[in-house]
């Protein structure tokens, strides 16, 4: 842009170009047209639940009018810096500590709009603003590490406990199913007999259950009347 004896040239930017000038009657301006990546400075904020954390943030943004930029704010650069941090403080301070942790995506969106919307009249266009770094007491970060471990260990608890009880629903099952089914318990008697035979090599030994010899005694029980009754038939002439 040119400067002539302080009133703008030609009602706008000039361009790229070959630019001729007046000794000593006209400026030059120039001003970048790139996306600026502008460095907030570390601002100690007191949250609304009253936590006191430091925190930046950088915010992007370029030049879409050049004329405005030079004419409308004395110096953008700063003025952009300035507005971005008390916009921060102001916005961080109106939110509890849990959303500035875990919906930094809406955060970052307030706070785009608003300097963007400010920066408006300078001729600036503020594409994305994001918080970099929340610092947070010591004492804070113990407590939210204590925090932490109880709600692992909750978690833990919980899911034992659901392991306890889906067990037991197994176990009550498979003695049902062993109680309407006697010889599968003769079965799983002697599968265990088996396994620990095999992984013993001492002597092993097991009282026999009264159901493993139940169908013997009941067969002995029908044979011993039959027997008595022959011997009380008299011998044949």
């Amino acid at each position: 842009m040119v400067f002539r004896l302080g009133r703008l040239v030609g009602g706008g930017a000039s361009g790229p170009g070959l630019i001729l000038l007046v000794p000593f009657i006209d400026k030059m301006v120039t001003v970048s047209l790139r996306t600026v990546v502008l460095d907030v400075p570390p601002q100690d904020v007191i949250t609304r639940d009253n936590v006191s954390v430091k925190v930046n943030a950088v915010v992007y943004f370029r030049v879409m009018h050049p004329d405005k930029a030079i004419i409308e704010v004395e110096n953008f650069l700063m003025a952009t810096s300035q507005l971005s941090q008390t916009t921060l403080r102001s916005v961080l301070g109106q939110s509890d500590l849990d959303d500035l942790l875990s919906q930094r995506d809406k955060i970052n969106a307030k706070l785009q709009q608003i300097i963007d919307s400010q920066t408006e009249p300078w001729g600036v266009k503020v594409s994305n603003v994001e918080v970099k770094q929340i610092d947070l007491p010591q004492e804070m970060q113990r407590a939210m590490a204590k925090q932490a471990e109880a709600e692992r260990e909750r978690r833990s608890k919980v899911i034992s406990a659901e392991g306890e009880y889906q067990a037991s629903q197994r176990l009550s099952d498979a003695a049902k199913i062993l109680s309407e089914q006697p010889s599968a318990l003769t079965l799983r008697y002697l599968q265990t007999l088996r396994e620990i035979a095999t992984e013993k090599n001492s002597t092993t030994i097991f009282p026999v259950p009264i159901d493993l010899l139940r169908p013997f005694l009941q067969k002995n029980a029908d044979i011993m009347p039959r027997v008595e009754i022959e011997k009380d038939k008299p011998a044949a002439e």
